[in-house]
Parts: structure tokens; sequence; C-alpha cells
């Protein structure tokens, strides 16, 4: 068994779109139309056929407070896996993008939050040596 899509709800479908592709370096996997929505995945770009991301809607009456809750006790929805973290960070940082955890060691990683712009929070982690 292995993991297909997960999902992160987003406010904003085309501003997820944005953020994810031109910010984060993800690639689009599947968008197709679904009435006001779409069901729109993307994928690391070095893994095309690796685990989609859904870039969901949150238009359930569950999802704000969920998410709420969460940004309120600085708990990301995601976390994802870089090779070199400070070099992420400096990149994101030169793209505008908030950051409400620089980079800091955690036992076997290196992770920060970044605020995606679209209602959560995503950790960003490396691992380090030996880990």
């Amino acid at each position: 068994m292995k993991i297909y899509v997960t999902s992160v709800f987003v406010d904003d479908q085309a501003k997820a779109h944005d953020f994810y592709t031109r910010h984060l370096g993800f690639v689009v996997k599947n968008d197709v139309p679904l009435g006001e929505h779409r069901w729109l995945t993307v994928v690391p770009a070095e893994q095309p056929d690796g685990t989609e991301l859904l870039l969901e809607p949150s238009e359930h009456p569950a999802v704000q407070p969920y998410r709420s809750a969460l940004v309120a006790d600085g708990i990301p929805a995601a976390s994802f896996q870089v090779d070199d973290l400070q070099a992420e960070y400096k990149r994101l940082t030169a793209l505008g993008v908030a950051f409400t955890q620089q980079p800091m060691d955690a036992g076997a990683v290196r992770m920060a939050v970044l605020d995606d712009t679209c209602g959560n929070l995503i950790q960003l982690v490396e691992m380090k040596e030996g880990s």
C-alpha cells in the first residue's frame, strides 16, 4: 500500500496553484474542471509519478474551524522534505514567502514553517546526516 493522493484545503485554488507551482516548485499533475472548482493536483518536479497533493477547496463548514485551530497553535497542515533547508529558506524569503518559524534544529531534522497564503502552515524539513 502507498499514498496516492493527500490534500491541503485552500481558500482559492487559483492562488494556491500559483503559490505551489511558482514559489514551491511543484508541477501540475491534474487540472480537471468540476463545476465551480477543479480536481487540481501537484507533484514534485523531480517525482512526476509521486504522491499527488490535492489543492482542495475549503468550503466544507468543518474546514475553517479546523484550519484556524491548527494555525493558531502553529501546527502545519503538511510537511515537505527539502535537501537544503537554508537554501530553500533563502530562496523563498527572497520571493516574499512569510515564515512563521525560521530554520531550527528539531531532533533528527532541521525544520522551518511557512504560510502558504491559502490558509495553511507548511513545514519544510531537512534530514540531518545520519538520520
